[in-house]
């Protein structure tokens, strides 16, 4: 009898210790969010050749991903604020937004500030009007930013870079930091614009993708974010959608790839123009500033910009379905093509459908022009400069 007890509790004892193994198990084998994969930076493209032609400095070095970030990033210095012409003013990427309601046009660019006009001529700023407290975009300043009026809500689209952190390493070419479209919002469309969600490290759109310029279009009931895949992590850059949630805090897809940059035969591969980005020379086809409008008749359009015969130049393309799905065919020659791009369409409160844009002479500074265009059919035309 007292060894069919020892026996007993033999068994128990057994059956114990193998449920509590299978249950360790069972944990070891869930997946454990360990921290972002961690990425060595590599061997770049060429360095530019001295004088040669070249967008933008030098990048900053690039982290390993998941290294920790600057905690106390500087805040920027508030500038001055000013009254002055539009043809004072230098910036890349302008985008007006006329806001009815006090009849003040509002100027945003990449650099994050906002400017306020009544006549489009004189411009009084710049302000600071967003407030990135508590994310990882805390401290950057936005690329390309752009106002959006959905609901009852204004929306603050802008890239924010963070070279501290790295996403993928392209052998020989180019150690890609992360890039983010996110958006802010406010109940003013002067701001201030807080971050839409608020966590700290979230990403609207996938966190290995380098995605810039994303701008806000909507179809049948859902806003879409269309957005740059950019070419420094492709070669042939994209141009992409992907749809929102109604209350716009993330993706309800994965993105869908609407055309590459060659597809355009305006669009230069860059190296075959002698064109060289961040001081190196990457080859490819560059996908910048995209933005979706109707022709009075319905068509359906799309701004967008790359690098041609006289450098930065922009280009449309057309929907054949009138629909974001496309197919897109592109026109056969850039819209304006004298290095000028990144260019924006928006409506006076008279009515009138204008295009603002930037433009450089040579190697000086970009500078924002007003343009008129003539919408009335399937397809836009450009008018004469009437403000600059």
């Amino acid at each position: 009898m007292k060894k069919h007890i020892i026996l007993i509790f033999a068994i128990i004892f057994v059956s114990i210790v193998n449920i509590n193994c299978q249950a360790q198990q069972a944990i070891v084998n869930q997946p454990i969010k360990i921290g972002k994969k961690q990425l060595v930076p590599g061997e770049q493209a060429p360095p530019a050749d001295a004088g040669q032609n070249n967008f933008g400095g030098p990048r900053p070095s690039v982290g390993a991903g998941g290294a920790a970030r600057p905690i106390n990033r500087q805040p920027r210095p508030e500038p001055e604020i000013k009254t002055v012409s539009l043809d004072e003013l230098s910036m890349s990427d302008p985008f007006i937004y006329p806001d009815e309601k006090t009849h003040t046009y509002l100027l945003t660019n990449s650099g994050g500030r906002l400017y306020k006009s009544k006549d489009l001529k004189m411009w009084t700023g710049p302000y600071s009007v967003t407030d990135l407290t508590g994310t990882w975009m805390n401290g950057l300043f936005p690329a390309a930013a752009e106002i959006h009026h959905i609901g009852s809500k204004y929306y603050y689209a802008g890239t924010w870079s963070d070279h501290s952190t790295l996403i993928q390493v392209v052998p020989r070419r180019y150690n890609v930091p992360r890039n983010q479209t996110q958006l802010l919002v406010s109940n003013s469309p002067e701001g201030p614009y807080k971050p839409l969600v608020a966590e700290k490290e979230f990403c609207l759109g996938p966190e290995d993708w380098d995605i810039i310029d994303g701008t806000l279009y909507q179809e049948n009931d859902t806003t879409y974010m269309v957005f740059v895949h950019e070419w420094t992590q492709l070669i042939d850059g994209t141009m992409d959608y992907m749809p929102l949630s109604k209350d716009l805090t993330h993706r309800t897809a994965e993105p869908t790839t609407m055309f590459r940059a060659s597809e355009a035969a305006w669009s230069k591969e860059m190296n075959s123009i002698g064109e060289a980005t961040f001081g190196l020379k990457m080859p490819g086809w560059v996908t910048d500033g995209p933005q979706l409008f109707r022709t009075k008749t319905g068509k359906l359009g799309m701004l967008w910009s790359s690098w041609g015969d006289h450098r930065y130049a922009q280009g449309i393309a057309y929907s054949v379905s009138g629909k974001i799905k496309g197919p897109w065919i592109q026109e056969k020659e850039a819209f304006k093509g004298d290095n000028s791009g990144h260019g924006m369409l928006f409506t006076t409160f008279e009515g009138k459908r204008l295009y603002i844009v930037h433009h450089s002479e040579g190697k000086g500074p970009r500078k924002p022009e007003i343009w008129d265009v003539d919408d009335s059919g399937d397809k836009l035309v450009l008018g004469k400069k009437i403000v600059q």
